[in-house]
């Protein structure tokens, strides 16, 4: 009886996309992506030195990538985004909308221009990120997976962030209707809802703040990058599909 055997290297050769790539779950997602064998495309709109010390750091693993700067909230430079990555690497094969903002304002607090920023970069961002990937996809002719980073404030209400839930609860949906809709064409829309993660944007949290998250969660563990790159660079495998 022969064996299956998981490839140790699952993602090798794909043409891997990441919004928002150069810091916190993004980077975690492109550090593994590459790690398992992966042409990645960094998208960045800030600090540029630290998108390209993951260039650097991965090239210096022997691994491929690079930095585009583009602005999500832009669907004009979410296309040249993805024009880039078919001239670099010839193709897409995997698209991770993880780009994202919050402002921590409460329906009585919320402004109009922050509500507009945010959901121009969080959901707006994930829709046309998905209609541009998905295009390249079927010109490709050969399926193509979508990974959204969601939150658990999909479902989970936070009074102290209204638009963020909004957002995050739009972007179940379009995960949800996508799905129905590009899964004949043989492309995968996956959506991922962290929990509590431990990245830049909590990272003014003080000690007590973080143990009172740990306090509510049942295995009392605050996630990582990584443990993050590691889940989406499954879903994005063939081991998945």
């Amino acid at each position: 009886m022969s064996q299956s055997t998981t490839p140790t290297r699952p993602l090798e050769g794909k043409v891997v996309v990441v919004t928002g790539g150069n810091s916190g779950i993004g980077e975690g997602i492109v550090r593994e992506a590459a790690a398992q064998g992966a042409k990645v495309v960094i998208d960045w709109v800030g600090n540029e030195e630290a998108t390209d010390r993951i260039v650097a750091d991965v090239t210096a693993a022997g691994g491929q990538a690079i930095g585009f700067r583009a602005d999500v909230s832009k669907v004009a430079e979410l296309q040249a985004l993805a024009d880039a990555a078919v001239e670099a690497y010839g193709r897409i094969d995997v698209w991770v909308s993880n780009a994202g903002v919050e402002f921590h304002q409460t329906l009585e607090t919320l402004t109009e221009d922050r509500y507009d920023l945010l959901m121009d970069i969080n959901l707006k961002g994930a829709v046309f990120g998905a209609k541009v990937a998905a295009a390249q996809m079927e010109k490709q002719g050969d399926g193509g997976v979508i990974v959204n980073i969601t939150s658990t404030h999909e479902d989970w209400p936070m009074p102290s962030d209204l638009a963020y839930c909004i957002s995050k609860g739009g972007m179940r949906m379009l995960t949800r209707t996508a799905g129905v809709e590009l899964g004949a064409k043989g492309i995968r829309v996956v959506g991922v809802g962290p929990g509590a993660i431990d990245t830049p944007i909590n990272a003014d949290d003080d000690e007590s703040a973080k143990d009172a998250l740990r306090q509510a969660i049942p295995l009392g563990y605050i996630g990582s990058p990584l443990d993050m790159g590691k889940l989406v660079c499954f879903v994005a495998s063939d081991a998945a599909g």
